[in-house]
């Protein structure tokens, strides 16, 4: 096996053990080399056929294509983020990402990939450090996720979930 075929073995192997974006500089420094050479085993990975997501915190293994999806239309202040977020997690969802229709902009949206309590936290802590607005702050609290999860079950709890908090706008 070549040095960079075992490289990104590794790279691979580092990804499938976390569920957390790992930069290309992070990896870099865990394997002994240049951010740019990272950047390339990340292409050459994916050109092979790897389903790989550049996210603005790093690279994660692209699993929303396992289970089953769903778009749910929501609808809360800042303050109904975590509830959004646990009523998907606890009840085996994966929140991947968040969509505003802008009567200006169209159709913005971000990769989210909340798949655990720690990745709700994890979001609220940044937003809150940041100062950082939401989408939904765009259009009034209104905004669209698409959840993935292994059963139609699991979905199902999720949207029942987020009707008791009041949070899901129900298209009826």
């Amino acid at each position: 096996m070549t040095q960079g075929n075992e490289r990104r073995r590794k790279i691979l192997a580092l990804l499938e053990g976390t569920s957390e974006p790992i930069n290309a500089t992070r990896i870099g420094e865990m394997l002994s080399v240049t951010r740019q050479i990272i950047v390339a085993d990340i292409a050459l990975l994916r050109a092979s056929g790897t389903k790989i997501r550049a996210l603005h915190r790093g690279y994660v293994l692209d699993k929303s294509g396992e289970g089953v999806k769903r778009v749910v239309m929501c609808k809360h202040d800042f303050d109904g983020t975590r509830d959004e977020f646990y009523a998907a997690v606890d009840n085996g969802a994966t929140v991947l990402d968040v969509r505003v229709e802008h009567p200006i902009y169209n159709t913005l949206c971000a990769e989210l990939n909340i798949s655990s309590r720690y990745d709700a936290d994890k979001f609220i802590e940044r937003s809150k450090a940041n100062g950082a607005k939401q989408l939904s702050t765009l259009t009034d609290g209104v905004h669209i996720h698409t959840i993935v999860a292994k059963d139609e079950e699991a979905l199902d709890r999720v949207t029942d979930r987020l009707r008791e908090l009041g949070i899901l706008v129900d298209n009826t």
